[in-house]
């Protein structure tokens, strides 16, 4: 497939998608830095498990740099159990804060103020932070607009013929990037209501609205926070690793066998 053939089809996957789930509200936290510890802890586990982890923090009063600052290592690694791997998890979330006091002052908007590609690369030198997190935090976190890779993208874009599943992660993301980036107007990544019936079957990844999911955001930012959003929804409902459930999927239409 020609990359131009690939960005089209891209393109209508994002228009298909939306228009039959509308909004995702991701990601789903009350404050940036929620959204940080989120993309270390959903590393190797289920959302459900993070959600855990994230109320045992919030109940211990210690989700903000200042709380996993002061908190002992026990501490948290006791709270963070839920997620798996948690002393592991722990000692990461650790080293960020140290990052973020001896760089940034413990500033989040001094962190998030860096140029997008500078800042990747810091992100990338700490330990624990491969390519998708970092792009997790840079584009749910900062506003920045980069688009998350992950094994949803890489098993639904093979499926399709769009591009191999080995395919390397900055090959997936610049092509994501650059077929997407036309689709940055307005109406693209609104948050009004499509007409899908809510009632009726999945909404793909869809989360209640809140804080951080409906901030402000630039449209070319809005336009990859939905289509990560969409393709999560593919992939936990449809596009699944063994046993994929093709009927139902809006993107069924377009599966190669088919044509």
């Amino acid at each position: 497939m020609l990359d131009s053939a690939r960005k089209n089809q891209i393109r209508i996957y994002y228009r298909t998608l939306f228009q039959a789930w509308g909004p995702q509200n991701w990601w789903p936290a009350r404050s940036r830095f929620e959204v940080i510890v989120g993309a270390y802890l959903t590393q190797n586990t289920a959302w459900t498990n993070v959600e855990k982890a994230l109320a045992n923090l919030r109940s211990a009063k210690l989700l903000s740099v200042k709380g996993l600052r002061c908190v002992p290592w026990g501490e948290l690694e006791k709270l963070l159990r839920p997620s798996g791997y948690f002393r592991q998890k722990a000692e990461r979330l650790k080293t960020f804060i140290a990052f973020l006091d001896r760089r940034y002052d413990g500033s989040l908007r001094r962190l998030f103020s860096r140029p997008t590609a500078e800042l990747r690369e810091d992100l990338l030198q700490l330990n624990g932070v491969g390519p998708e997190t970092a792009d997790s935090i840079l584009l749910y976190a900062g506003n920045h607009p980069v688009f998350v890779v992950d094994a949803y993208t890489r098993r639904i874009l093979a499926r399709h013929a769009i591009l191999p599943e080995e395919a390397g992660y900055e090959d997936l993301r610049e092509l994501l990037e650059q077929a997407l980036a036309p689709l940055a107007e307005p109406i693209a990544g609104s948050r009004e209501c499509s007409t899908h019936n809510l009632a009726a079957g999945p909404s793909g990844a869809a989360h209640p609205p809140s804080p951080m999911s409906t901030s402000k955001r630039t449209a070319l930012t809005q336009v990859y926070n939905e289509m990560h959003g969409l393709i999560v929804g593919v992939g936990k409902n449809y596009c699944r690793k063994s046993r994929p459930l093709c009927d139902g999927c809006p993107l069924q239409p377009f599966l190669p066998r088919l044509k």
